[in-house]
């Protein structure tokens, strides 16, 4: 070390622990729920029928789980260590005294029920949807005829949870498993895992506003999922004072079946899915659709490969669903031995369907591949 009489050098055995980066990023998101009412709301409204918590409320543990959100550290764990040694301060951000600790906040977790969890997501709707948006800001698409469609994403991902093997000795009390609560086996693709967990998530395409996330054990239930997720959507319109008749809603092939396209159209709104099977193109209307020139030809945004559209008009998909518009595409099978990750091979063709409502007259074959491009397949 160089020595310099100009610099002095003190320490301290007390501990003084630095403030965390994301500390000012809290004070700006208090404030901001204080000034609009909604930290009154979320106390007042939010209640939960629960077992031993002390003098905590509800608003106490919403305080820490704002924070976590926002401090971006990996666990729990290491937020409280960052948190900790400023708790007062961070709470009376909130106008609360006193910080959870963190096995308080996990008996908190285990004990919210539905009832608290809904009004949580009543309020977030009332309060984030229309926040800093106008029903002319919110974007939108416009077909041939000038109708506007307001474009949703709902999409199922599965996260596969691997568990490490348990001691087994008569001596030894049962196993239990903590993920049995969030988890069960189900589909883990390719993914390494034992069990999983589904969450469905809607999305609001122009904004990219989350309008809702829903979560299951193993497949989750699609049909449940999917009915939470229109309701969302339609009080995400009905704020804007828009119909369902304007929501356009993209799936992919989890919901390409009869009963998933008659709950979307029971909901009133407009949907472009995959189709989940391929018994269709069986069906003489669209045998005699392909046996002429396609409708329109496309390339695939990532590649040079061609794909071929066909319009194979309205049809009903099963008896007592309601017609819907069925639009094929088929490009050049792959070299032989080369396996076929989507679509069905039916000789020199890869073929894929996809089902949507959009009418004809505003919506052309090449522009609904737009629509499709999400799936990754044009």
């Amino acid at each position: 070390m160089i020595p310099n009489p100009s610099i002095e050098v003190q320490t301290s055995p007390v501990d003084r622990p630095s403030v965390p980066a994301w500390f000012a990023e809290v004070v700006i998101l208090s404030q901001h729920l204080t000034t609009k009412g909604i930290l009154e709301a979320f106390a007042h409204q939010v209640q939960l029928v629960r077992g031993r918590f002390g003098s905590y409320e509800p608003i106490d543990f919403l305080a820490l789980l704002f924070g976590y959100a926002m401090s971006g550290e990996r666990t729990l764990s290491a937020f409280f260590e960052r948190v900790t040694p400023f708790g007062s301060a961070f709470m009376a951000l909130f106008e609360r005294a006193n910080l959870p600790h963190r096995a308080t906040l996990s008996r908190f977790l285990a004990s919210v029920d539905r009832p608290c969890l809904e009004v949580f997501r009543q309020l977030f709707e009332q309060y984030g949807f229309t926040e800093g948006w106008t029903s002319e800001t919110i974007g939108g698409i416009w077909d041939r005829q000038s109708r506007r469609y307001i474009v949703f994403d709902v999409d199922a991902t599965r996260q596969a949870a691997r568990q490490r093997a348990l001691p087994c000795d008569p001596s030894l009390p049962p196993p239990r498993r903590r993920l049995d609560a969030v988890c069960a086996p189900g589909y883990t693709g390719r993914k390494r895992g034992e069990v999983v967990r589904t969450r469905t998530v809607a999305l609001q395409m122009h904004t990219r506003q989350w309008i809702g996330t829903f979560a299951g054990r193993g497949n989750g239930d699609y049909q449940a999922e999917l009915a939470s997720a229109l309701r969302a959507i339609t009080t995400y319109l009905e704020l804007f004072a828009l119909t369902a008749q304007v929501a356009l809603v993209r799936l992919d092939g989890q919901y390409g079946d009869t009963v998933a396209i008659a709950q979307l159209i029971a909901a009133g709104v407009h949907l472009v899915t995959r189709a989940r099977g391929y018994r269709v193109l069986e069906h003489p209307q669209i045998q005699r659709v392909l046996a002429h020139l396609p409708t329109a030809r496309v390339t695939r945004v990532n590649s040079d490969e061609e794909v071929e559209l066909f319009d194979g008009g309205w049809l009903s998909l099963d008896e007592g669903v309601p017609q819907t518009r069925i639009i094929v595409a088929r490009h050049r099978a792959p070299a032989p031995g080369k396996r076929v990750s989507v679509g069905k091979c039916i000789g020199e063709w890869v073929y894929e369907v996809f089902i949507t409502t959009l009418p004809i007259d505003g919506f052309l074959v090449a522009r609904c591949a737009r629509s499709l491009s999400w799936a990754g397949s044009l």
